[in-house]
């Protein structure tokens, strides 16, 4: 009978051991949440989130509603950097987040600067020059910088003039 006791004495604690560690297990997932916005405050759909831990490692992605805001879950505690990376591949905007064992969900807002749209816009500027040395329309390559400018919520000016037109 003592020995009856005893292992289920023993059975009982290890089941008890086992859902306190899943329970803390559970209590170690974080989120971080947040919303992305361009240059001018307007929201950025469809863009994509990457959020990269202090190694180095993109250890989650999300990509933005139409109203801008993302959630990246199934985080550990760490301090995280959040980029908002434009269609051209390039960051646009970034952010940091800290999660800690007591506060495992953080907000952020992540904006594009003015230096990240003036890079991404030179970019398009540069393949759509590329692109018109090689025989497309000067209409064409507004339109690509126009689409370039629009993806991280910015503006885009162009001017054309034809070297024989007198100076405006």
């Amino acid at each position: 009978m003592t020995k009856r006791i005893a292992s289920f004495t023993l059975a009982f604690l290890f089941a008890v051991g086992q859902l306190a560690s899943i329970g803390a297990q559970a209590q170690a997932v974080g989120v971080i949440a947040g919303t992305a916005s361009g240059t001018n405050g307007a929201a950025l759909a469809g863009v994509t989130v990457q959020v990269v831990n202090s190694a180095g490692t993109v250890v989650g992605t999300a990509v933005t509603t139409a109203t801008g805001s993302f959630s990246v879950s199934g985080l550990a505690a760490g301090t995280f950097t959040v980029n908002v990376v434009g269609a051209s591949g390039a960051v646009i905007g970034t952010s940091t987040a800290t999660l800690t064992a007591a506060a495992m969900t953080a907000t952020v807002s992540v904006s594009a600067t003015a230096a990240a749209a003036a890079a991404a816009a030179g970019a398009a500027a540069a393949a759509g020059g590329a692109a018109a040395a090689g025989g497309l329309s000067t209409a064409a390559v507004v339109a690509g910088v126009g689409a370039a400018a629009a993806g991280i919520g910015a503006a885009a000016v162009v001017a054309t003039k034809d070297d024989a037109s007198p100076a405006r």
